[in-house]
């Protein structure tokens, strides 16, 4: 590996860090990329001194930088603590490099109270993990989507947001004074946009595979109508509470994202995300193709039939790919990494979502939506960016500073993600050229199933730092 390190992540997962490193650093409010050699005594970031030449040191090797901040995270607990529990969640986000994990309110019973948001950041507290646990409150009580939730309590409990994510606000009042109360207690409203009068009983995206496979069709238009909705509900609700903000999570389509650009281009406070599975897979991979999606399109912008390629090669209704939104064509996806590329999403997500083998080794329709993703996200992006599809600097800027952007510049004291002198570490140290296999024995998260299984991908994550403490540390290679 291009560095030069002692100790790089030692200790026991909570202890204080010390680490000597010179590698490639990126600090993404600083805009600056570059050899840089750190010193992290005692949990605090002691010095940074990037450097003008550095022989063997590039961004193909051994890579610092902020640690990550997931948007949206499944961690289960409180109600199906089989599939995850907050300790093993965070531990999983140290394995895949996040320092910080925004937990959605779809457990059971729901993130609807002052009381359960503190019983999640206790449990995180107990876990003895360093990874700051960010509590999503639900913007419905029960998130039946019928009344608010107690929004001003949920804030005062530590809440950071407000979702009812896995479902949309479908009343448009409701929604309204979602985004009017969120606005003025100064934080985003997130919402999960779908029409499911369009949706009810889909399995895969209406397309070419759902039609062969026989699989009930997903239309793209069930996401889409529901952003330009959205949309418009912000713009009304914005020219009375100006602070109002609207996030929108997991978008999968050209058109939704075509909504979203129109609404940036007119000012409007309206942010998004994508995860990575919807940037690199495709639906053929329920057909059984296993090829990136930028190769699952022609130049000219045509998806191609992977079974007039030969693509298939694997068994067909994998119930690991079921997923809300389902995995889109190969043209939405090349949406997904233009608009990463060009400013339109503000974040990467991973939307972790981890399932009992009860949930998933079932027919493919019968399946629970989710892919345990969050220790392979950052794998797949550096397939894409070997490919040429994205670039690194984006991708990590997508991983950091971009959700920080979200949610707020300062977010539960973890402050905005930038490598800062005398501040306590929040780093990730990865390995880009060195490539690992999932594997189920590899991962940290309980859930069951990862339709990457067996395959080897690049960034194995060589130390995880959350303030100050350590988080993860590859014994092997530290």
């Amino acid at each position: 590996m291009n560095a030069t390190a002692t100790r790089l992540v030692p200790g026991e997962v909570g202890e204080l860090a010390d680490v000597e490193l010179t590698a490639w650093a990126l600090d993404p409010v600083a805009g600056r990329s570059g050899p840089a050699a750190l010193v992290v005594r005692d949990g605090v970031l002691e010095s940074i001194a990037w450097l003008d030449d550095a022989r063997g040191v590039d961004d193909r090797g051994v890579i610092v930088a902020p640690g990550f901040l997931d948007l949206h995270g499944h961690l289960r607990e409180p109600g199906n603590e089989a599939a995850e529990t907050i300790a093993t969640g965070l531990a999983a986000a140290a394995h895949g490099g996040f320092t910080a994990v925004c937990a959605m309110p779809n457990t059971t019973p729901p993130m609807d109270s002052a009381a359960a948001v503190r019983a999640a950041l206790a449990a995180a507290a107990a876990s003895g993990s360093p990874v700051r646990l960010l509590p999503i409150g639900a913007a419905t009580a029960g998130r039946a989507g019928e009344r608010l939730a107690p929004l001003g309590e949920l804030v005062d409990a530590g809440a950071i947001g407000f979702s009812d994510d896995g479902a949309p606000i479908e009343a448009t009042e409701l929604l309204r004074n979602a985004l009017a109360y969120a606005g003025m207690l100064g934080v985003p409203l997130i919402d999960h946009p779908e029409d499911p009068a369009q949706t009810g009983g889909a399995e895969a995206h209406d397309g070419l595979v759902a039609t062969v496979l026989g699989l009930r069709g997903w239309p793209a238009a069930a996401e889409a109508n529901a952003v330009a909705r959205d949309i418009a509900i912000l713009a009304d609700v914005v020219r009375d509470v100006p602070t109002a903000r609207l996030h929108l999570t997991h978008l999968s389509t050209a058109d939704s994202l075509d909504h979203v650009r129109r609404a940036k281009s007119a000012g409007l406070p309206v942010t998004c995300d994508v995860t990575p599975h919807h940037l690199a897979l495709t639906d053929e991979w329920i057909a059984g193709a296993r090829r990136w999606a930028w190769a699952a399109i022609d130049e000219d912008g045509t998806a191609r039939d992977p079974w007039r390629d030969g693509a298939i090669e694997a068994p067909s209704f994998d119930a690991a790919l079921r997923v809300n939104p389902p995995l889109r064509s190969p043209v939405d996806a090349r949406a997904c990494r233009v608009a990463l590329m060009d400013g339109t999403v503000d974040a990467i997500a991973t939307d972790h979502a981890p399932h009992t083998e009860v949930d998933k080794a079932v027919e493919f329709g019968l399946a629970k939506p989710g892919i345990a993703g969050i220790e392979t996200a950052l794998g797949v992006l550096l397939e894409a960016v070997d490919a040429g599809e994205l670039a690194l600097d984006t991708v990590l800027r997508a991983l950091t500073l971009g959700p920080a952007r979200v949610l707020g510049a300062v977010v539960s004291g973890a402050g905005t993600p930038a490598l800062v002198e005398g501040r306590p570490a929040d780093v990730v140290v990865f390995d880009r050229s060195d490539r690992w296999t999932v594997e189920p024995m590899t991962l940290r998260s309980k859930g069951f199933g990862n339709p990457l299984d067996g395959r080897s991908l690049p960034g194995r994550v060589l130390g995880t730092i959350a303030r100050g403490r350590i988080a993860y540390g590859d014994r092997e290679r530290g």
